[in-house]
């Protein structure tokens, strides 16, 4: 029994070899999403076929791209907890293969709808993969630099993969430049999965029975109590979307922040290309919001672990808005860059502590299943704001109108957490009897 429990000793560096095994694919799968960022929404008028105004048809893949990886993220948390988290993994990456190919061979928008869509699937069982997979791993005081950490690694393959496509389609054109590109990562992710990466399963289960035990140390997390010690997937539904506050106030904005990535995905690049930007110019400034973010959270995690999550969360929605609002105020590719890089910073405040304040209250029996249920709601968030964007677009005629909308929503979405939520970090906000 003792060489069985130190099997599945808990912390990064007990578990260094798979927690960098994990980083490097959710830097992949950072890299996958970041290859339909720049050159695809930029050339869908003249490439793929939508006509300039048609801002609902353009927001169409995001939308579909939303509402599909919400609802792999809800079955991936229960998923993991049956198959694993090592074979969800792999079917996300298996689900990815035909994309390449079908933005090779599309004759239209709806072929790219149709990619987007799988793309759904991949990032929705990949990305809650290897985020459940590293806090299966680690402690509960590294929780923000887990996230952290994790989140970095993957927005900095998206910021890599939306600078690396924008050279590669001027270089061999957009569609065999993306080809080429999705082909190397699907590849190589799904080769390290099957080689290398273990299930962290094990560890989720050893650190409930050592809770169940009382064999852990440190203040005790205010778990929700009305909810059972195994509860069914409704039971995990409704208490993060409205019986527990708390819960419910993250999983509101983590949904409303995704407007800001949707109006950057689709917008950002249309509107800049407008405005007389090249592909790369595109890129770049794209680049600079998915680099600031990434390497931010570097930090932004681990200063979470010490200051609580609640004020990193309410300034980072603020500060996103502002940057928003800062797009429409100023020309030229450097004042773009500059409100890419607010945008960024506000996104590496609250992007890795919201999901660090589910997993501080969230039980470790159902932990993978709140944090699919949390990711469901924020990735619907992509199709919820697309399909809002694109609307406010359609009716003010314009795409700046959408810009407006996306900063009011997260300065609102910011004053509820500020309003609802209580801090989560059992060191701050500790469990008393």
């Amino acid at each position: 029994m003792a060489a069985a429990r130190a099997d599945y000793r808990h912390g990064i560096r007990a578990n260094l070899g798979q927690f960098v095994h994990q980083l490097v694919q959710v830097f992949l799968v950072g890299l996958a999403i970041g290859m339909f960022r720049t050159v695809v929404p930029a050339l869908a008028e003249s490439e793929f076929g939508v006509a300039r105004g048609s801002f609902m048809m353009l927001m169409a893949f995001v939308t579909a791209f939303g509402f599909v990886k919400g609802a792999m993220n809800f079955a991936a948390g229960r998923l993991s907890e049956r198959l694993g988290r090592k074979r969800v993994l792999l079917l996300g990456w298996l689900a990815a293969t035909p994309i390449p190919f079908l933005i090779l061979l599309a004759p239209n928008w709806g072929w790219i709808v149709a990619a987007t869509v799988l793309l759904g699937v991949n990032q929705g069982l990949t990305w809650s993969m290897t985020q459940t997979a590293k806090l299966d791993l680690t402690t509960a005081d590294q929780r923000g630099l887990t996230i952290g950490l994790n989140e970095f690694a993957g927005y900095f393959g998206v910021a890599v993969a939306g600078i690396v496509t924008g050279m590669l389609a001027t270089a061999y054109g957009p569609r065999t430049g993306l080809m080429l590109f999705g082909v190397a990562v699907v590849l190589t992710a799904g080769l390290l999965t099957l080689i290398w990466v273990k299930d962290t399963l094990p560890w989720a289960h050893a650190e409930g029975r050592q809770r169940a035990a009382g064999r852990t140390d440190g203040p005790r997390p205010r778990y929700p109590r009305n909810i059972a010690d195994t509860p069914t997937t409704w039971e995990v539904f409704t208490l993060m979307s409205w019986r527990d506050a708390r819960m419910a106030a993250i999983s509101q904005a983590g949904l409303v922040e995704k407007f800001v990535d949707a109006l950057v995905w689709v917008f950002f690049p249309v509107y800049l290309y407008r405005h007389g930007l090249s592909l790369a110019g595109i890129g770049w400034v794209v680049g600079v919001y998915g680099f600031v973010w990434g390497l931010s959270q570097l930090f932004t995690g681990r200063w979470s672990d010490r200051v609580g999550r609640k004020k990193p969360i309410v300034a980072g929605m603020w500060l996103c808005s502002a940057g928003v609002a800062l797009v429409l105020v100023g020309e030229g590719e450097a004042w773009w860059s500059f409100a890419a890089a607010v945008m960024g910073f506000g996104m590496a405040l609250l992007y890795p502590t919201l999901s660090a304040a589910v997993s501080d209250i969230a039980h470790p029996n159902w932990r993978g299943s709140a944090i699919g249920i949390y990711r469901f709601w924020r990735d619907t968030g992509y199709g919820i704001g697309a399909l809002l964007l694109g609307a406010v677009a359609a009716l003010a005629g314009s795409l700046v109108a959408g810009f407006w909308f996306t900063a009011a929503a997260m300065f609102v979405s910011g004053f509820i957490v500020l309003v609802a939520c209580e801090e989560t970090h059992p060191r701050l906000n500790p469990a008393r009897d």
